[in-house]
C-alpha cells in the first residue's frame, strides 16, 4: 500500500491535487538482500532466512578503514522488495527507477526480466505500467554484479580506486499520465558581459537579455493538447526593476505519438548564474487537455555564458582562472552508498572549506544531490564519463558511448556543468573511438565543451579543450608545463586536470616536514598555472584521501593524496586552497615551532598561510616583525605564503652593544643558522662570528647563549609565539604556538536537524584533538569511543582511532525510533575523560512511499 507521510490531517484536499500529476513514490526501505543471487528470489513465494531488510543507499559490503581486500565487495547479489500497488494508480503511466546501482543490474518485475544497465554510474527505468498488479504484492528483484571482471568500463584492467558496490543511490516509482513530459532540455545564448568587480562581490548583478533554447519530448497521445512554458528565478540576488516570470502556451493540433518540440525566445532581463552569485531558473513545461492539467515538470537552470579561448577561461566574459580539486564519490565503510545530505555536504565542503570554484568529478558521473549543491553553491564542475586508462574490446567501446548518452541527457541542465569528458581518463590515441563520443556531445548539447584528460603531451586533439594530467613538478622542476609544450593546438584552449597526488602522498600523521612540502606543492603549481598566462587552469589530485586496490597507495588500501583524510578533516595543504578565498579570515604556520620534529633541529622555511595584508609576529609577547603578503614569492596566486625569515626583529638593537649595521649582520647570521644550521652560514657569516670573536671578546659560549637568548631552541625557557592576521588595519585572527599544556576535543557536525524522508539521513561528525589554542595534535594517538543513543544508529565502528590529530564518524537515522538521538563522544587525555554529546532532532519530510 502506498503511505504518505503528511504532518496534519488537513492536507487530504492537497494530497488529492497534487496526485492529479506527477509522482515519485520512493522505494528505499524495506529491500531484502543476499550477498549471492538466488534464482529463486524472483518468485513471488520465495522465502529465505538468510535475506537481510536493508534501506537504500545500500553497500554490498560495509568495508574496514583500511587494510582489506576489494574482492570482499565484488560479487554476484540479491535485491528483493514487495509492495502493494494503490489503485489510483490504475489508468497512469508508471516507472521503476533506479538512480544508480553498481555496476551491471538485472531487474526482474513479477518473475519477468525488465533488462539489463551495465553502467554502476548513471540513472536507468523500466516501463512497468502492463506489468504491474493490483489485486496481490508485487515483486522487484534485482540480480547486482559487482564483480571487476565484467567488460563495461571502467573495468579490464587496474584502477585507482575501489568500485564498490550496491545499490546506492534511490529507488522509486514514478507515476504520471499516460501523456507527459518525457524529456526537457534547456540551453542559453548569453552575451559576454564583464561585471566588474562582480568578483570581489563589490556591485549588484546585472540584469541583460538572453536567448532560451527549450528541446521537450512528450510522451503518449499529445493530440488536442495544450503545452505551456514558463520562466521564474528560484535563486540568486535580483537587481531592481527586473520582470522575473515569463509565460505562453502552444496548442498542439497537429501532434500524436511521442511528440518534439523545439524552440527558442529572447527572454526578459536575466541574472546570469556566477560563481558569486549563482541565480537559478525554474523552466516549467505543462501539458493540458480541455482544462485539464496532465502533468507538469519544472527544471533548473542558469543563465550563463561558459566559453575557452586561447587563452583561458571565460565565465560571463570575464577570465575567470580555474582552481579546483578532483572529488571520488567513496566514504570510510559504506564507499558509495551515502543519500543526499552527504553527498551536498562535500559540495559545501569544496566551496565554503576550501574556497574553490570548480571540481572535476573523477572519473564518472556522481550523484545529483551533488551537482545540485554545486549548482546552488556556484561550483564549476567538469563531469566525465565512466573510465580508468583502460579501452576495451568493441563491446566495451558500444557500452562506454551508451555511458556517456546517459550522463549527457541526464546532466546536461546543470549550469555548474561547464565541460564534458568525453575520453578515458588517462588512455591512449583511439580516434575512431573518440571521434565517436566527441560527436556524440556535441549532437546532445551543442551548449558546452568538449575535453578529453590525458597523461601526456602532443596527444591527437579531437575535443575542444586540450586536458592534460600534469604530474610534472617534482618539488624542484617549475610548477607545470607551459602549453606551448603540452598541446598540439596552440590555438585551442588548455586546461590542468589533475597534479600532485601520487609524486607526493602525504599522511595527516606525516612529520612536519612532509606535510609542510605538500603544501607548497600545491601552492607551487597554482602559482605556475595561474602565471602562464594561457592556461585555464587546475584541478589538484584530490579532495581527500581514498581506498584503492592493492597497486596503488600505501600498502594499507589507502591513496593518501588528498589535501583531507577520508573524512573530510583538512590536511595542511587545504591552507593552500583555503586562504585564496576571502570569505573567512585564515591564518596557519606551517609549523608547530618545536624543533626537535626537524632533522638536527633545524626548522628549515617556516611559512605563514593567511589571506591577511600582513602578520605580527611576538615572541614572548615581545613584537618581532610585520610580515607582509606583498612580500610573497608567489605573486601570481591571489594570496601567496608569506616566508619567516626574521626571529629577532630589532631585539639586538635594544638590547646589545652592537650598532645598528652590526646588529643586522649579527641578525643575519643567527637567523640562518636557524632555519638552514650552522652548515649552511655563508662567508659573510661566518666574518660576522669572527668580529664577534675578535672585536667583541665574544666567546663560543657566549655566542651560543646569545643563539639560546634569541632564538631560543635548546635548554631554555619554553617559547611562546603569538602571530595576528591584520586586515585593513585591523586584527582579525590570532595564532598562538606554545608548549601543550591542555588537550581538548573539538567536534564539527553536517548538521544536527536530520530528515527522515526519502530515506535515512546521515550526519558527519568529525573530530579534532588540539592544544588550548586550537592548534591539532598530529600525534596524538589515543581512541575516540561512540556510543548512539536514540533514533540514530554509527556507521562503522564505535572505538575510532585518532590520526594525525583527527578523526571522524557517521550516524544514520533510524525509522520509527522516535525523533531523537543523541551521540556520546568519550576521549582519554592526560589521564582525564573528556566527555561530548550531540543531540540530533529527526524530522519527517512530507513524501510518499511503499
Amino acid at each position: 500500500m502506498i503511505i504518505r507521510k503528511r504532518k496534519t490531517t488537513s492536507d487530504v484536499s492537497e494530497i488529492a491535487k497534487d496526485y492529479l500529476m506527477r509522482k515519485n513514490i520512493y522505494l528505499n526501505d524495506n529491500w531484502y538482500f543476499k550477498n549471492e543471487f538466488d534464482e529463486e528470489m524472483i518468485s513471488s513465494d520465495y522465502k529465505s532466512d538468510e535475506l537481510l531488510n536493508v534501506r537504500i543507499p545500500h553497500t554490498v559490503k560495509e568495508t574496514p578503514f583500511n587494510y582489506f581486500d576489494d574482492k570482499i565487495y565484488q560479487m554476484l547479489s540479491g535485491y528483493r522488495k514487495e509492495f502493494i500497488a494503490d489503485k489510483s494508480w490504475d489508468g497512469k503511466r508508471i516507472v521503476l527507477h533506479f538512480e544508480g546501482a553498481a555496476h551491471e543490474a538485472t531487474v526482474y518485475f513479477n518473475g519477468v526480466q525488465l533488462g539489463v544497465h551495465s553502467c554502476g554510474y548513471t540513472a536507468f527505468e523500466f516501463d512497468i505500467t502492463e506489468k504491474i498488479l493490483y489485486d496481490k504484492p508485487n515483486i522487484i528483484a534485482v540480480k547486482l554484479d559487482s564483480r571487476e571482471t565484467l567488460n563495461v568500463p571502467p573495468f579490464g584492467f587496474v584502477i585507482d580506486y575501489m568500485t564498490y558496490g550496491g545499490i546506492y543511490r534511490e529507488v522509486y516509482l514514478q507515476i504520471t499520465d499516460k501523456t507527459y513530459v518525457s524529456d526537457v532540455f534547456v540551453y542559453t545564448d548569453v552575451p559576454e558581459v564583464y561585471e566588474p568587480g562582480l568578483e570581489e562581490k563589490k556591485v549588484s548583478p546585472k540584469a541583460i537579455g538572453a536567448f532560451l533554447h527549450a528541446k521537450i519530448k512528450l510522451g503518449g497521445n499529445t493530440l488536442g493538447c495544450t503545452v505551456s512554458k514558463s520562466l521564474r528565478r528560484i535563486a540568486g540576488k535580483l537587481p531592481e526593476c527586473v520582470n522575473d516570470e515569463y509565460a505562453e502556451a502552444v496548442v498542439l493540433n497537429s501532434s500524436s505519438e511521442n511528440t518534439d518540440i523545439s524552440f527558442g525566445f529572447h527572454t526578459l532581463p536575466v541574472v546570469l548564474w556566477d560563481i558569486n552569485n549563482p541565480a537559478l531558473y525554474e523552466f516549467i513545461v505543462s501539458i493540458h487537455r480541455d482544462g485539464k492539467l496532465l502533468d507538469e515538470v519544472k527544471v533548473p537552470f542558469g543563465f550563463r555564458n561558459a566559453s575557452f579561448k586561447a587563452d583561458g577561461f571565460y565565465l560571463n566574459g570575464r577570465k575567470l582562472i580555474i582552481r579546483g580539486l578532483n572529488r571520488h564519490q567513496s566514504y570510510p565503510y559504506v564507499g558509495y552508498a551515502m543519500p543526499g545530505s552527504m553527498q551536498a555536504y562535500d559540495a559545501k565542503i569544496l566551496k565554503e572549506e576550501l574556497c574553490l570554484n570548480a571540481v572535476r568529478t573523477s572519473h564518472y558521473p556522481q550523484s545529483h544531490e551533488f551537482i545540485n549543491e554545486c549548482d546552488r553553491l556556484g561550483m564549476l564542475v567538469f563531469m566525465e564519463f565512466p573510465g580508468w586508462q583502460h579501452i576495451g574490446d568493441e563491446e566495451w567501446k558500444k557500452q562506454a558511448v551508451i555511458n556517456e548518452k546517459e550522463m549527457i541527457t541526464q546532466y546536461r541542465n546543470h549550469p555548474s556543468i561547464f565541460i564534458w569528458g568525453v575520453r578515458i581518463n588517462e588512455s591512449a590515441d583511439d580516434d575512431a573511438f573518440y571521434t565517436k563520443t566527441n560527436a556524440v556531445a556535441h549532437e546532445l548539447d551543442p551548449s558546452r565543451v568538449t575535453g578529453g584528460v590525458r597523461a601526456s603531451t602532443k596527444m591527437n586533439l579531437l575535443e575542444d579543450v586540450y586536458t592534460l594530467n600534469d604530474f610534472s613538478h617534482n618539488g624542484k622542476t617549475p610548477g607545470c608545463i607551459k602549453k606551448k609544450d603540452a598541446t598540439p593546438d596552440m590555438k585551442k584552449p588548455y586546461m590542468v586536470t589533475e597534479y600532485n597526488g601520487h609524486m607526493y602522498p602525504t599522511k595527516s600523521f606525516d612529520p612536519e616536514d612532509t606535510r609542510v612540502e605538500h603544501t607548497m606543492r600545491h601552492i607551487r603549481v597554482m602559482d605556475a598555472i595561474a602565471g602562464e598566462g594561457d592556461i585555464a587552469g587546475g584541478f589538484g589530485w584530490c579532495m581527500f584521501d581514498y581506498n584503492t586496490h592493492k597497486d596503488f597507495g600505501s600498502g594499507d588500501r589507502i591513496c593518501y593524496h588528498g589535501v583531507m583524510d577520508m573524512f573530510r578533516n583538512p590536511k595542511l595543504a587545504a591552507k593552500a586552497y583555503e586562504m585564496q578565498g576571502d570569505e573567512k579570515h585564515v591564518l596557519e604556520l606551517s609549523s608547530s615551532m618545536d624543533i626537535g620534529e626537524h632533522p638536527e633541529c633545524i626548522r628549515g622555511d617556516i611559512w605563514l598561510y593567511t589571506n591577511a595584508d600582513s602578520v605580527r609576529m611576538y615572541k614572548n609577547d615581545v613584537f618581532i616583525k610585520e610580515f607582509h603578503t606583498a612580500d610573497s614569492p608567489y605573486k601570481n596566486i591571489a594570496h601567496g605564503p608569506i616566508l619567516v625569515d626574521d626571529f629577532i626583529g630589532n631585539l639586538l638593537y635594544e638590547n646589545e652593544k652592537f650598532s645598528t649595521e652590526f646588529a643586522d649582520k649579527v641578525k643575519h647570521a643567527l637567523n640562518t643558522a636557524a632555519r638552514y644550521g650552522m652548515g649552511e652560514l655563508g662567508i659573510r657569516d661566518k666574518i660576522t662570528g669572527a668580529r664577534m670573536m675578535l672585536v667583541h671578546r665574544m666567546s663560543v659560549k657566549d655566542i651560543v647563549d646569545l643563539y639560546q637568548k634569541y632564538i631560543g631552541d635548546w635548554g631554555g625557557e619554553a617559547t611562546s609565539f603569538k602571530f595576528e592576521a591584520v586586515k585593513n588595519g585591523e586584527v582579525v585572527k590570532t595564532l598562538i604556538k606554545e608548549t601543550v599544556n591542555t588537550i581538548c576535543l573539538d567536534t564539527l557536525v553536517s548538521h544536527t536537524e536530520l530528515i527522515e524522508g526519502k530515506t535515512y539521513d546521515v550526519a558527519s561528525v568529525r573530530f579534532k584533538v588540539s592544544d588550548q589554542n586550537g592548534n591539532i595534535l598530529p600525534f596524538f594517538a589515543e581512541p575516540v569511543r561512540l556510543k548512539a543513543e536514540g533514533a540514530i544508529d554509527i556507521i562503522g565502528p564505535e572505538t575510532v582511532p585518532v590520526r594525525g590529530g583527527m578523526a571522524g564518524t557517521y550516524v544514520k537515522t533510524k525509522k520509527g525510533q522516535g525523533r531523537q538521538g543523541k551521540l556520546i563522544i568519550e576521549l582519554d587525555a592526560q589521564g582525564e575523560l573528556i566527555r561530548k554529546e550531540i543531540e540530533f532532532n529527526i524530522k519527517e519530510e512530507v513524501i510518499d512511499y511503499v
